[in-house]
């Protein structure tokens, strides 16, 4: 009996051992969290969060119970989640945090999630982080809320005041980007720019790049005017990427793939045509496909395809080249188009052996009536993806002679 005893006094501590990730707080409340701080002199590390976020589940469930991330944060941070949305399963304890969360989440303005942010000792807000990551990556970023000279609000503050030599300028810029404040870090980023008398150097390029999201950015005209200078920096085909991804979000996806969609692509050829002549044909061609695929059209998605493919295709990456063969593979009965679809799929494939592709090109080679080819490819893919189930369910669908697609 007195071993019995010893045993379940000892079980709390034990539990307590074995607890090798973050350890938060998960019944003080706010006023609490901050007085628990102050007593301890440590900083304060707050996940807000919501129940329906995907990035937010895999930290809580990949990231944070990791030993690494348990060494650093117990020891330096008093942590804390908190839930921002509302579930009509949430228990008392996330409801008394309501109004607490309410009132972060407009003080700080959160809009993205997760977002992490960071409070010094005496409860004063100093740095900010939006976006998960993996254990290294996401300590060195919180590493920056403890000093005051990576701290984005300190920053901020500094800059406010008058802190704006070029090189503070773009290091405040950059933690505003990274503290997902695209107002202040866009504002302050036109300001260095307008420091400087070279605007082709590797270092602005590289920061005209994360900056320039739409045409009314100061960097765009460069991407269009300026290709083969940006191309040296960031590689080959960069600056019309980023020229066709935002003449796309801007002139053909809101007309075409919106609510208010009357499916005429004459006035979108229009006005393509008239303001980026460089990009408008290719790609009309590549967001035409993409229209069809969206609207399930399989004949017109077929004939535009092979145009596309025919033309453009060398310029196809592996994901897209997948995709591409995947759709076809299951939409289009045209055996002829299944057997360009499997070349599409043969090329994903070059240089690297990707389970999921492969089980494309082995989709593809049964639907052609390869049997032994595509089970052989099939074993292949399973044994490399260690024995996925659906890749499983697939190959002994192909061993019994039964269909694979719809």
């Amino acid at each position: 009996m007195r071993k019995l005893f010893i045993l379940l006094m000892l079980l709390p501590f034990l539990g307590f051992a074995q607890q090798k990730g973050i350890r938060f707080e998960n019944d003080l409340s706010w006023a609490q969290i901050q007085a628990k701080a102050k007593a301890e002199n440590k900083f304060i590390f707050v996940d807000c969060f919501t129940t329906w976020c995907g990035p937010c589940k895999y930290m809580t469930n990949n990231v944070f119970p990791q030993e690494i991330m348990g060494d650093y944060f117990n020891d330096k941070f008093i942590n804390v989640q908190v839930q921002m949305d509302k579930t009509e399963g949430d228990n008392d304890y996330v409801k008394s945090w309501y109004e607490d969360a309410a009132g972060i989440e407009k003080e700080y303005a959160i809009r993205a999630y997760p977002t992490f942010l960071y409070f010094s000792p005496d409860g004063k807000i100093v740095h900010r982080v939006v976006g998960g990551g993996e254990a290294q990556d996401f300590i060195a970023k919180s590493a920056m809320a403890l000093k005051p000279e990576t701290q984005y609000y300190t920053l901020l503050a500094k800059y406010k005041e008058g802190n704006n030599k070029p090189e503070d300028l773009r290091r405040t810029a950059l933690a505003a980007q990274a503290a997902g404040d695209m107002q202040n870090g866009s504002a302050i980023f036109s300001e260095y720019l307008d420091t400087q008398k070279d605007l082709y150097t590797k270092e602005n390029i590289e920061l005209l790049n994360s900056f320039t999201f739409s045409s009314k950015d100061k960097g765009f005209p460069i991407f269009l005017n300026e290709g083969k200078k940006v191309d040296a920096v960031l590689g080959e085909g960069k600056a019309l990427a980023k020229v066709k991804s935002i003449a796309a979000n801007e002139e053909i996806y809101p007309k075409m793939f919106g609510r208010n969609s009357t499916g005429d692509w004459a006035p979108v050829e229009a006005a393509m045509k008239e303001k980026y002549p460089q990009v408008a044909e290719e790609l009309l061609a590549q967001t035409k496909t993409q229209y069809y695929m969206y609207k399930k059209d399989w004949p017109n998605f077929q004939t535009q395809i092979l145009a596309y493919m025919n033309k453009y295709g060398q310029k196809a990456s592996p994901e897209e080249l997948n995709q591409f063969a995947w759709t076809v593979f299951e939409n289009c009965p045209d055996m002829n188009c299944v057997k360009e679809a499997l070349e599409w799929s043969k090329r994903s494939l070059a240089g690297k052996e990707n389970p999921m592709f492969m089980d494309t090109y082995a989709n593809i080679l049964y639907k052609l009536g390869r049997k032994d080819e595509a089970i052989a490819v099939q074993e292949k893919a399973v044994k490399l993806s260690n024995g996925d189930k659906d890749l499983t369910a697939t190959l002994n669908k192909m061993k019994n002679g039964e269909k694979t697609w719809e």
